[in-house]
């Protein structure tokens, strides 16, 4: 485990490989952390990688530098986070891989930062950038019913909700994402400890509330979210992951992302994974990778 100041926060992270390596950066999303990626930076670390991993803002012991700062988990403040990372570590460019709110801060840096981004591993939603404005327009029922958690958020039950039945809450959302995925209780033991974070509740009810449209942001992060009203595209390599069974965003038939990128892009399913798709299949995750770095 490492630390760095990055913006306003003390960034906690793992750090795999050679320190000449490609420098690599894996993202976890919600309810997860750093320990989604064991395995995947193992094995890009054992071929020379240099893989950072590092806990998101309200995860595991990443703390923010001051009380003052709002307790935002809006998409800008996430990829910003990504960026000041990058600057703290003096990481010109590097490879990103992410999935969920991981993905989310990949996905906003390689949209509005191209050049620091050699390429990107997406998973689960390829373009994972939010269209707040069109926030309110209803889906399908049953992907609505799939949504129940962000609703839940919106509640004061659910603030109460997330405050006292964190765990049970997360390991069943877990469940429902990944219906194929076995894991077992050594393998959600290490993860768990992360939502015990100070700040894991504002920060998870602020994401879910302001993507909504229903919560003002930080103010400090207006000019990035004005840029990502305009849906940029991802002018950056970039391979698609999706799992086959996730329980949230399963694959559609069409690949409705496509026209969001603007250079090599490519979508895989993979077969047997749900939502968690680099700790499920970290091989097929490597593998995108592998392909990516190849390509240079």
């Amino acid at each position: 485990m490492k630390s760095i100041e990055a913006g306003c926060l003390e960034v906690h992270y793992h750090e795999t490989g050679p320190e000449t390596g490609d420098p690599v950066i894996l993202l976890h999303g919600f309810p997860y952390d750093a320990h989604a990626y064991d395995a995947v930076s193992a094995d890009l670390a054992a071929r020379g990688f240099r893989c950072l991993v590092p806990y998101l803002r309200g995860y595991g012991p990443t703390r923010f530098l001051s009380s003052a700062t709002m307790r935002s988990g809006q998409q800008a403040a996430l990829g910003a986070d990504l960026l000041a990372f990058m600057d703290a570590l003096a990481i010109r460019s590097a490879f990103l891989g992410g999935y969920d709110w991981g993905g989310r801060a990949a996905c906003i840096v390689a949209a509005l930062w191209p050049e620091r981004v050699r390429g990107l591993v997406s998973c689960g939603q390829g373009y994972n950038i939010q269209d707040i404005a069109n926030a309110w327009r209803p889906a399908p029922a049953v992907e609505e019913a799939r949504y129940w958690y962000m609703y839940y958020f919106q509640t004061e039950r659910g603030r109460v909700g997330l405050t006292q039945n964190r765990h049970d809450l997360c390991r069943h959302i877990w469940s429902l994402w990944s219906p194929s995925w076995r894991f077992g209780d050594e393998t959600w033991g290490a993860t768990a400890p992360s939502f015990d974070n100070p700040d894991f509740v504002e920060i998870v009810l602020h994401s879910y509330r302001h993507r909504f449209g229903g919560v003002s942001g930080d103010l400090s992060y207006d000019r990035i979210e004005a840029l990502l009203a305009a849906q940029p595209n991802i002018a950056v390599p970039c391979i698609v992951l999706q799992g086959q069974d996730d329980g949230v965003d399963p694959p559609t038939d069409e690949d409705f992302d496509r026209k969001h990128f603007a250079d090599f892009y490519e979508r895989r399913i993979i077969t047997g994974a749900g939502h968690n798709l680099p700790q499920e299949a970290p091989t097929a995750f490597v593998a995108a990778m592998l392909t990516l770095a190849g390509a240079q």
